[in-house]
This record gives structure tokens, C-alpha cells and sequence, in this order.
């Protein structure tokens, strides 16, 4: 339990850390005071002023927070701060400064894929066919156990996993084949079939097949700067995708809400990452980033994501909203909020007594 407390700190403190520091820079680029930068919430356990700002470490470890100047609308503040309030910058500004939050979540997770495919590249699947299923397209078009798929569609194959994103691109009509076998280089025109599967989240879906599978074989490619800034991006994007279809699919009732875990949940899987080595240990890091950047986007009044609703309305009404209706709008989210921890609670402590 020890080792996973550490490493749970060790990724709350890194998110968190992020996640202030774009709001924090941001505010200082547009010209706004900060009086706080905090890690942690609570009694301060340590802290040093440097000019204005006051750097601190709180005594409890879930969560952090930028305090600025005139953040809070409607508090009367000293003259000689107005041009360093927050509530006193135009609407763009504002909405930068609360958006770099999540906007430095993403780019943490962008980061750390690129310095692990700078580092270790990427290993993918050899465009071997190793076996071919019986009464399938590819066994009756004469595809064999050995071959080795070079193009689908003319498009070149550089591994296995191209293979069915191709074929799935075709939406059943024939697709050109070009193998490999035994030095000769055979073309095969196939007709793809329907078949029954299952998706990430256990959902029945049809996928166009044509019948053959890896044979398991892979092969380490290195990527330059720019190959791995594209897979970077490409892989950031990916999971925040992910991550949006599951919360939707949570809301409408496809996914089981069991599903979803809180601080315990995250520290045994910090632990587990840790003990696996230091690359599956970032990589949650960054897995954990978006998950951040992402609910903190939602639209509940205390979250990021409420603040940029209310800018968004202040937009279109050419007024801010006033601070009864913003008022009783944070209660309500703040409820949310609380009881959607004691609900991530309650998950956590009924997976230790079940056993997961």
C-alpha cells in the first residue's frame, strides 16, 4: 500500500502541478496577479513568496489551485490591483486563462508520448499472414499461411494493424491485394464478409473481414522528430475520443458507471504501473492527463468547463451572469461534484471487499 501512496502522490502532484501551471502562466501573460499557487488543498505546509506570489504545498493531496487577483466577480478590490484582476480583462483573456488548465493537460500527454517514441520508438506487427480462416474470403481467393501483404487498395502496408483499418475503410467492396510469397509478388482482388464482434465496450458491432491473422511476428521501427510529434498528436487525440464515447456511453446507460474509479482506484493502478517499469508508469501519467483535461472541460459550474459556460453566455448576452443566478449555478455544481465522489468512493471501497 506504501508503494502505491507514493506513486499516487508522485502522479496527483505531476497532473495537478500542470494543470495550475497553465492557468498560472497564462494569468501572468495577460497580465493578471497571482497571489497563490497552491498543491494541494488545505493547511499550507510549506511555502515561500517570491514577489507577489506565494508558492505553497498543501496537506492534502487532491487537487490544487491558482488564486488571482480579482478572480472572485464582485468583491471590491484595491484600485492600484485593477490592472492586475482577472475579472477586469476582456472576455478572450479570461477564458484563455481559465482553458490553459485543461489545454496543459493534453500538452503533458502529448509530451511524454513524443519522449517515449523519441526514446524507444514504436514496435509493430509484421504484415505476415499466419493463419488464414477456414471458409474465408482469403481462403478461397488463394491466400496462404506465409504470404506477406504488401499493399491493400494500392495503399503500402507497412504493418498488420493497417491491414483491417483498411479493409474496414472499403465498406465491403472488393479490395486489391498485393502479396509476398516465396520471392513473387501475387495480386488477389477480395470481396469482403460481414461479421459479428465486439468493440472496447463490449458492444455487438459488424466489421468487414476478409479472413486472415497476424502472425504475431513484430519489428521495432524508430521514429524521427516529426514522425513521432504526428503519432504523438495522433495518439493524444485518440484517447481524448476514447474518452469522450465513455463518458457518453456511461450517461446513456451502455457502459456500467461501476466502471468508474476515484483516488483509491488510482493509486492501486499507479502502484501496479510503477511496479510494470518506468515507461508504463508515464504512460498512465499521460493516460491520466487527458482523463484531467477532459473533466475539467465539463460544462459544471466549479470545473473549468462551467467557468468557459458562463463566458459563453456572457458572449451572447453582452453582460456577465449575474452573481445570484452564478451563485446558486456553483452550488449546484459543487453538489454534483460531491456526489459524484461519494459515488467514485463507494465504487472504490465495494471493488476492495469484492476483490478487484
Amino acid at each position: 500500500m506504501g508503494h502505491s501512496a507514493v506513486a499516487f502522490i508522485i502522479v496527483i502532484g505531476v497532473l495537478v502541478f500542470v494543470h495550475e501551471l497553465g492557468h498560472f502562466l497564462v494569468a501572468r501573460l495577460c497580465g493578471v496577479g497571482v497571489d497563490v499557487f497552491s498543491l494541494g488543498f488545505g493547511p499550507k505546509i510549506l511555502k515561500r513568496r517570491h514577489g507577489r506570489t506565494e508558492y505553497c504545498i498543501s496537506a492534502i493531496p487532491l487537487g490544487g489551485y491558482v488564486k488571482m487577483v480579482g478572480e472572485e466577480a464582485g468583491i471590491d478590490i484595491d484600485p492600484a490591483d485593477k490592472p492586475l484582476s482577472f475579472s477586469h480583462k476582456n472576455l478572450s483573456r479570461r477564458a484563455a486563462i481559465v482553458a490553459a488548465g485543461p489545454a496543459f493537460n493534453f500538452l503533458l500527454a502529448i509530451f511524454i508520448f513524443y519522449l517515449l517514441y523519441q526514446i524507444s520508438g514504436v514496435f509493430m506487427g509484421k504484415p505476415n499472414v499466419g493463419r488464414v480462416v477456414e471458409n474465408s474470403p482469403a481462403l478461397s481467393a488463394g491466400i496462404r499461411a506465409g504470404d506477406v501483404i504488401r499493399e491493400v487498395n494500392r495503399i503500402p502496408v507497412l504493418s498488420f494493424e493497417d491491414i483491417p483499418k483498411i479493409i474496414m475503410e472499403s465498406l465491403g467492396n472488393p479490395v486489391d491485394i498485393l502479396v509476398e510469397r516465396e520471392g513473387e509478388v501475387l495480386a488477389f482482388t477480395i470481396t469482403p464478409e460481414t461479421r459479428e464482434g465486439k468493440n472496447i465496450f463490449g458492444e455487438s458491432e459488424n466489421r468487414y473481414v476478409i479472413g486472415i491473422v497476424g502472425s504475431g511476428e513484430t519489428f521495432h521501427q524508430k521514429l524521427n522528430p516529426i514522425q513521432a510529434m504526428g503519432k504523438s498528436v495522433s495518439d493524444t487525440y485518440g484517447l481524448v475520443k476514447l474518452t469522450i464515447q465513455s463518458v457518453v456511453k456511461m450517461i446513456s446507460g451502455t457502459v456500467s458507471a461501476d466502471n468508474l474509479g476515484g483516488p483509491i482506484m488510482i493509486a492501486q493502478m499507479a502502484g501496479e504501473q510503477a511496479k510494470a517499469g518506468a515507461v508504463n508508469f508515464v504512460w498512465f501519467i499521460a493516460l491520466l492527463s487527458v482523463n484531467l483535461g477532459i473533466i475539467n472541460l465539463f460544462p459544471i459550474p466549479v470545473l473549468d468547463g462551467g467557468h468557459l459556460l458562463f463566458f459563453g453566455i456572457e458572449a451572447l448576452m453582452g453582460r456577465p451572469v449575474s452573481d445570484k443566478l452564478r451563485e446558486k449555478l456553483i452550488q449546484f455544481g459543487a453538489a454534483v461534484l460531491v456526489t459524484l465522489m461519494i459515488f467514485v468512493f463507494y465504487n472504490d471501497i465495494a471493488r476492495i471487499f469484492n476483490g478487484g
